[in-house]
């Protein structure tokens, strides 16, 4: 049985995808905990277990490892999120939503940030492609929280005039900038403290 590498469309035997899969994984671990500058291909040949032939084999090098660490942090991401956010119809979903992503970020007090947004902060100045990748995951990320609102608006929770896709992007901002605020602080609270104020706002729209 093969299957096809997403990126350069090139055949793999099922050997040869579980080796992808562990130098990618291997790689995804290292870059979220060390960052994508300090993470080397010696470090992933060194945490994989593989040969530089076999590394060389599915990567040309460093930026093509770091777009399929993308595609599978996002995957896992927007599976999280499509998860936990489904169908979420109330105010108190959201909630639960938000204190599900501060619990979690705090077992490591903040340390890290989030996945995509770590990614994000440093490949998209000099990797077009990988840019693109990020804003698609990051709209796909908006688009299930707009769905939440639309929801609300449907159920007659949230005012007919107010603007889902707006209020989406200022939630996906204040959770964006909660995980970076909480990162430096090492600490959960401005991450709770921002997502608390977009969701206090949004509440404040209530169609009632």
């Amino acid at each position: 049985m093969t299957t096809a590498d997403s990126h350069t469309g090139r055949r793999l035997t099922a050997r040869g995808a579980k080796t992808r899969a562990r130098i990618v994984a291997a790689a995804a671990e290292l870059m979220y905990i060390q960052g994508v500058g300090d993470t080397t291909l010696d470090d992933v040949l060194a945490a994989s277990g593989v040969s530089k032939s076999q590394l060389y084999h599915h990567f040309d090098g460093k930026d093509a490892l770091v777009r399929a660490v993308i595609d599978l942090v996002g995957e896992r991401v927007i599976e999280r999120e499509r998860d936990a956010l489904g169908h979420v119809s109330t105010i108190a979903g959201l909630r639960r939503w938000r204190d599900a992503l501060v619990q979690n970020n705090a077992l490591r007090h903040g340390a890290y940030g989030c996945a995509l947004g770590s990614l994000a902060s440093e490949v998209t100045d000099h990797d077009a492609l990988a840019r693109q990748a990020l804003s698609h995951l990051f709209a796909e990320w908006q688009e299930l929280l707009a769905g939440v609102l639309r929801r609300l608006q449907d159920n007659g929770v949230l005012a007919p005039e107010a603007s889902v896709d707006q209020l989406a992007t200022g939630l996906m901002a204040a959770l964006q900038g909660g995980y970076m605020l909480a990162q430096t602080a090492r600490d959960v609270t401005p991450m709770a403290t921002s997502i608390d104020m977009a969701l206090a706002h949004i509440e404040s729209l209530s169609a009632d």
